[in-house]
């Protein structure tokens, strides 16, 4: 009877290290997803601030340009901002879901790579 306890005992502590390597194995794949969605971004971050910074002076230059056609440099900067304005919306109504889907695919890729 003793035995049994014995067995029985060694067979919850197994069971108990075996759900603690578990959860530790699943611990360790997260991070290694979320470090791997990370890595993939943060270059696209940084080429995307380095594409603001030089879209930020073509615009400057732009609407200095345009203002002086006008008569106005304020009017060149009202009319730059009208026209980021309407590339806004025409992204609104029509671009969002398909970049959605493109960012999602790209993060399902990512995530499932181990598995498929």
């Amino acid at each position: 009877m003793e035995e049994r306890i014995r067995s029985i005992e060694s067979l919850l502590e197994n069971a108990l290290d075996y759900s603690k390597t578990t959860f530790e194995l699943v611990k360790l794949k997260l991070i290694d997803k979320v470090s791997d969605i990370i890595s993939s971004y943060i270059p696209l971050f940084v080429v995307f601030i380095l594409f603001a910074f030089v879209l930020l002076f073509i615009n400057i230059g732009l609407a200095l340009f345009v203002g002086e056609l006008l008569g106005n440099i304020s009017y060149g900067f009202f009319a730059v901002g009208a026209g980021y304005f309407l590339i806004i919306l025409i992204f609104y109504f029509f671009m969002r879901k398909w970049l959605k889907r493109i960012l999602y695919n790209r993060v399902v890729r990512i995530i499932s790579k181990e598995i498929i």
